[in-house]
């Protein structure tokens, strides 16, 4: 992508880390961070440093190089229900009619903002861990598949599905 593209940036989640040494606590911080255009694509990723703005920073350059091409519909909505799944984390979502709004929690509230979805309600279903619950979010969604891409795979026109 060119850098003229405007993203959509959220910190999910900040996790500070202690590593015992001799002469006592050296701190380390990893951050959760989603870009996205608003148009479809999304990237997550954990950056990690020694302080927060620098962990923000790799986060947001790794999260852009990451980013994930989602099928939605008119509405800004999902085409289907689906379940996303990260580790012991899952998520069901479902598309919604116009006007409904996103009904999701806060981690997976910043991927659908970033994707640009606005019309969804969600379900997080095991593991509420935001690591977990925003790349199960992602999962879903990659895993999501468009009419179109569905008639090529059999070989027909959107017609005739």
């Amino acid at each position: 992508m060119d850098n003229q593209t405007r993203y959509i940036e959220r910190v999910v989640n900040i996790n500070r880390v202690a590593n015992v040494v001799k002469g006592g606590q050296r701190f380390r911080f990893s951050t959760l961070v989603v870009v996205g255009d608003g148009n479809g694509k999304v990237g997550v990723t954990i950056g990690k440093a020694k302080d927060i703005r620098a962990s923000i920073e790799k986060g947001m350059s790794k999260a852009r190089e990451n980013l994930v091409e989602v099928a939605l519909t008119e509405d800004m909505t999902i085409p289907h229900s689906i379940v996303g799944k990260c580790g012991a984390g899952e998520i069901l979502l479902k598309p919604a009619g116009p006007g409904t709004g996103v009904i999701a929690g806060g981690p997976s509230r910043a991927v659908l903002a970033a994707v640009g979805v606005k019309n969804i309600l969600t379900k997080c279903l095991r593991s509420r861990n935001p690591i977990n619950v925003v790349y199960a979010t992602i999962d879903g969604l990659k895993n999501i598949r468009s009419k179109e891409y569905i008639a090529k795979i059999r070989g027909k026109k959107v017609e005739e599905l």
